[in-house]
């Protein structure tokens, strides 16, 4: 019987283009992506590998996470 899991996944835009992908829960994986959609799919399978490969070892592997992030913007006044 499989076992479902959520992670929280950062992208992280770079200058070169494409995004650096970050699994905060799984310190192990950093991956790439040249746009959004791909950058989520190679965090999918970076994730599963991951516990795949914890699982075999009979090592931990950490419920997930559900944490949702939102960027806020803010306007400050700059002194003169």
């Amino acid at each position: 019987m499989d076992k479902n899991y959520t992670f929280s996944v950062t992208l992280r835009p770079e200058p070169e283009g494409g995004y650096t992908v970050l699994v905060p829960a799984l310190p192990e994986i950093v991956s790439y992506g040249e746009d959004v959609p791909e950058a989520l799919a190679m965090a999918k399978e970076a994730i599963e590998l991951v516990l795949e490969s914890r699982a075999e070892r009979g090592e931990d592997i950490p419920e997930g996470d559900a944490v949702v992030h939102h960027k806020v913007s803010v306007s400050v006044p700059v002194a003169a």
